[in-house]
């Protein structure tokens, strides 16, 4: 494996939809994911997988079924598995995240619109 640095400004100009996300590393089964979103994401949970949202550029507020917490450029939140949950983003966010390499994008709703089947790496 080669080792090399990588620019996630780099990376993120190669793409501008929303809810697509491309991966951009792998490390112990981790699947490193740039995405651009806005809108609204559909509700959903991953009974097996924790992940990881860290905003880039810009912010957003991710829904939860109790309360809502708005994550800004340079935070992150982690959504335990099991946790039902939303992305709500009123201005494009640029975020990282960080799940297992195996994780549907759209939880256990596999046959939404917004299902991403084959993840691009980029």
């Amino acid at each position: 494996m080669e080792i090399k640095k990588i620019s996630i400004a780099d990376k993120m100009s190669l793409f501008d939809d929303h809810w697509n996300p491309r991966i951009v590393g792998e490390l112990n089964g981790q699947h490193v994911k740039l995405v651009k979103a806005q809108g609204e994401f559909e509700w959903h949970k991953h009974d097996n997988e924790d992940e990881m949202f860290l905003v880039i550029e810009g912010e957003f507020d991710m829904e939860l079924r109790d309360k809502t917490i708005t994550i800004k450029k340079g935070e992150f939140i982690i959504i335990p598995r099991g946790v039902e949950h939303r992305p709500v983003v009123e201005n494009e966010v640029q975020v990282m995240l960080f799940e297992p390499a195996n994780t549907i994008n759209t939880g256990q709703n596999e046959k939404s619109d917004l299902t991403q089947e084959k993840t691009e790496w980029i």
